[in-house]
């Protein structure tokens, strides 16, 4: 009798194997004609500008932050809504009990990046200057 995980272990090291084997299949089959259109870099269909290692400033990487923490809280809300809205089991308005407690929380959790929202905005980290 199989322990369970060797099961497990057999079709992983499997998907591994077929993986390596593609990835390395296409590279020896694959078609090689370099140009030196295709070897120079590309950055939206104009010549690129400057090195590629020059530093950037701080307010990219805010605002890539601020859109990463802001996304991700926004997205709580999809699993809310199909509960309060479709309650446990699908159906339409069958909330059952708890459902204002759920209400409550999540104009909590509104409020709180409402705040958020407004501190950011304060600080000055949405504008560009």
């Amino acid at each position: 009798m199989h322990e369970p995980y060797v099961s497990f272990l057999l079709y992983a090291a499997f998907v591994v194997a077929n993986a390596g084997l593609l990835i390395g299949l296409s590279h020896l089959a694959a078609p090689r004609r370099p140009t030196p259109s295709k070897l120079a870099p590309y950055e939206s269909g104009m010549p690129p500008l400057g090195d590629a290692h020059e530093r950037f400033s701080v307010k990219f990487y805010l605002v890539a932050m601020l859109f990463i923490v802001f996304d991700i809280e926004t997205v709580f809300l999809i699993p809310w809504a199909v509960i309060y809205f479709g309650g446990a089991d699908g159906t339409p308005g069958t909330g059952g009990t708890g459902m204002g407690f759920l209400l409550a929380e999540m104009l909590v959790f509104l409020a709180i990046l409402f705040v958020g929202y407004v501190y950011v905005w304060k600080r000055g980290a949405f504008e560009w200057n």
